[in-house]
């Protein structure tokens, strides 16, 4: 399938007869390294293997019309439940949240520190007319910084050649921020597991609306008979499992958690 090809694709093993999931997750997800702790203990205590495809959100719910995966794994909540409503998914889960922080050269041309709001930091990058990278790739995290910058009055498609769309994935966003001296919009896990920094530091976090909201999706067996949707209910049931909660509370970078577990009551769902 053209669209798998257009995935990166990472294979977890575990035993030979080990069944097989695959699963769309989101780049800064997978940036995080959280995949690493989770996915060899869903083999151990499931004796299922989990096929990740690596995309944005938007190709995530794309590789979930067409029934190329069995399960989503996504942060963006209005394209999610556009995407349950359509009857693609079965239904939406949350499962565990981080927030979003503004990256920016450390002196701060634009003095975004001194702001109280993520829209004035915004307001404050667009009338500097600062270098700006965004990931330009319909993620979670794009249209998060689109909603931004509409809630700042601010439409992307006016801007100079000061705003650089470069369409892709987190870990490649934050290269060209580190390359370009640039501001750029982040979750804070793939923030913290960046190690090509450069002159770049986190200089804005903490509003509410910078809240990032992480739910499984599985896709709909009666779209796609063939998904694995036995499998895709196993999984939900260990992700929102007490050792689901102290794998994901208990996983730090640099001393810091990342990811806080907050999955629903099934009652909730």
């Amino acid at each position: 399938m053209i669209r798998l090809l257009l995935a990166v694709l990472v294979v977890w093993s575990s035993a030979a007869s080990a069944e097989t999931l695959r699963m769309a997750v989101t780049t800064s997800f997978h940036n995080s390294g959280l995949a690493d702790v989770l996915l060899p203990e869903i083999a151990d205590d499931l004796g299922l293997e989990v096929q990740l495809l690596v995309v944005g959100t938007g190709q995530a719910l794309r590789l979930g019309e067409a029934g190329d995966v069995d399960a989503i794994l996504v942060h963006s909540r209005g394209a999610e439940e556009a995407f349950v409503a359509a009857g693609y998914g079965t239904h939406r889960r949350e499962i565990m949240y981080n927030d979003f922080v503004l990256i920016g050269p450390q002196d701060d041309p634009a003095a975004i520190a001194e702001s109280e709001t993520a829209t004035e930091a915004l307001t404050r990058i667009a009338e500097a007319q600062a270098i700006f990278v965004s990931r330009g790739d319909d993620s979670g995290t794009h249209l998060k910084e689109l909603a931004l910058w509409a809630d700042a009055g601010r439409d992307p498609a006016g801007f100079g050649r000061w705003y650089n769309a470069v369409g892709a994935g987190m870990g490649a966003a934050l290269n060209t921020a580190s390359g370009l001296n640039a501001y750029i919009l982040s979750d804070r896990a793939s923030w913290l597991s960046f190690g090509n920094r450069g002159d770049l530091a986190l200089l804005f976090a903490g509003d509410p609306v910078l809240f990032n909201q992480y739910a499984y999706l599985p896709v709909n067996p009666e779209r796609h008979p063939h998904v694995a949707a036995d499998l895709a209910r196993a999984l939900e049931d260990w992700l929102v499992s007490d050792r689901a909660r102290d794998l994901i509370d208990g996983y730090r970078m640099e001393g810091e958690q990342l990811f806080v577990f907050n999955a629903q009551s099934e009652g909730d769902t």
